[in-house]
């Protein structure tokens, strides 16, 4: 089955050989057939009249590659007049007034908003098991299990790798966008912290979260996130650097580029055939003429740790402004304000939310600050110095993904550790504030998609994309759609 890229559908728009409405409304349509759960909320009329609007643009020569190509939205980000429930209970019914900055980016661009994605609560999580909504199924799943599409970013991965939409927005805060890509065969990527504005897009973990495309190739990410980033004066740690062509080195060589291999990253946890994969895509950078060779991370397996200290103390205050007073849900029956508090949370909140604003609530009280969250930040600055260090030797880091393939579903609910090792590798990315990326990198014996991380120094997201591109120009991992999809898709966009 032919991949549907976004460089593909600007192509037809441009030649005239399909209308925004048409591909609009094909991708609608197969939204509502789906029973993956990938899309919490889908406004027809919305995007449609999008898609008129884009049709009109284009006509009049006023348009940009990406303009009339429907795209969905991960349910984190607001837009007006539109539902906005970060997966969560608490949220079900809040109609956002205003529109986050990455969206109003994308929209100033043509592109159509399909729909809201969806997502573990609050985007915590490593399994989309956490939504108020459900969980949402991986289309690469298989007739004997159903699989997890890995999150927080799950609903968004599983619409690219079904079809349901040729790109997505995630937001990566641990992994969020890169482990879900890893479980569906999917290209993501995680920008630098600043390159995206944080502004309308729900808070986690304000240190560490950012936004993020995506899609099925690296070209189609380097366009996606040409209109995702930009400076925005609503978010005061927004970069206010020089806009880019995100596309611009796609075509370079990779002769005598420095790969770095950490050893921290292929040791015990990790699965064997994914191991076999990164070792193969190694030996395929070497025949472009790429230097691999071994780096550090001594500090590595102080990520997880620290990690689960700070971003859990930066939910716990994210949070608190879900109260029951401004706005999201109102418990019935309570008796006077903290009573309206304590069951307006209780009822609103799911167990994984729940579970670590009370760590996080304990990390920064009275008498633990220092044993816990500053100490926590300490160990962050030594992670960020070992990138440093690193990058002095090579010019990219390279490694797995995740350490395993997608798992069952319901197979680590009860057992969050597990759960959270799942971001092992990728949760050091966040902490340093690196853009990263995750490609396909091939296949299990057993049929599931790996992937493979690739991490750039700080504001090298072009260098990134060159470098996945590349990749992707040798090898057609990326271009496989789970079997299930590719029997039963039809439809014009092709």
């Amino acid at each position: 089955m032919t991949i549907t890229t976004l460089a593909k559908l600007s192509a037809l728009l441009e030649k005239g050989s399909a209308s925004s409405v048409e591909l609009t409304q094909d991708y609608l349509s197969k939204i509502e057939n789906s029973d993956l759960n990938a899309f919490i909320s889908v406004d027809v009329d919305a995007s449609v009249e999008q898609a008129r609007k884009a049709d009109r643009s284009r006509q009049t020569g006023n348009h940009s590659k990406l303009t009339g190509i429907p795209v969905a939205q991960k349910d984190i980000f607001c837009i007006e007049g539109t539902q906005t429930t970060c997966g969560s209970k608490i949220l079900e019914n809040f109609v956002s007034p205003y529109t986050a900055t990455v969206i109003d980016n994308m929209h100033s661009h043509g592109i159509v908003s399909l729909g809201k994605t969806n997502m573990d609560e609050f985007a915590m999580g490593s399994s989309n098991e956490n939504s108020y909504f459900g969980s949402v199924k991986n289309p690469w799943s298989q007739e004997t299990q159903t699989l997890v599409p890995g999150g927080s970013s799950g609903g968004s991965a599983a619409a690219v790798a079904a079809q349901l939409a040729p790109a997505a927005t995630g937001t990566d805060t641990g992994g969020s966008i890169r482990q879900p890509a890893a479980f569906c065969n999917l290209t993501g990527v995680k920008p630098s912290y600043g390159r995206c504005s944080r502004y309308g897009m729900i808070a986690f973990a304000s240190s560490l979260d950012q936004a993020g495309p995506m899609t099925h190739t690296a070209e189609d990410a380097a366009l996606m996130l040409n209109a995702m980033a930009g400076f925005d004066a609503k978010d005061s740690t927004s970069l206010d650097v020089p806009r880019e062509d995100f596309t611009s080195l796609l075509d370079n060589s990779l002769e005598g580029l420095k790969i770095g291999l950490p050893k921290e990253f292929f040791g015990e946890g990790l699965d064997s055939d994914i191991a076999t994969l990164i070792e193969n895509a190694v030996k395929e950078f070497e025949k472009m003429g790429a230097i691999v060779k071994e780096v550090a991370l001594p500090n590595s397996h102080l990520a997880l740790p620290s990690y689960y200290v700070i971003a859990p103390a930066e939910a716990s205050s994210n949070l608190s402004r879900f109260d029951g007073v401004r706005y999201g849900l109102r418990a019935e029956g309570y008796t006077d304000l903290n009573d309206m508090y304590e069951k307006t949370r209780s009822e609103g909140f799911g167990d994984e939310v729940k579970r670590r604003i009370m760590i996080g609530a304990y990390a920064l009280s009275s008498g633990y600050y220092d044993a816990y969250y500053s100490k926590a930040q300490k160990l962050r600055r030594l992670i960020s110095n070992d990138f440093s260090s690193a990058f002095e030797q090579c010019d990219v880091i390279l490694g797995p993904t995740t350490p395993s393939p997608a798992f069952e579903a319901g197979s680590r609910t009860s057992d969050p550790v597990s759960m959270y090792l799942n971001d092992i590798y990728t949760i050091p990315v966040n902490l340093a504030g690196l853009p990263a990326a995750s490609i396909p990198a091939g296949f299990t014996q057993s049929g599931l998609p790996a992937g493979l991380h690739l991490i750039a120094p700080y504001l090298q997201e072009s260098k990134l994309l060159n470098i996945a591109h590349q990749y992707q120009q040798v090898t057609d991992w990326h271009l496989e759609a789970p079997k299930s999809i590719a029997e039963t898709i039809t439809g014009g966009a092709k």
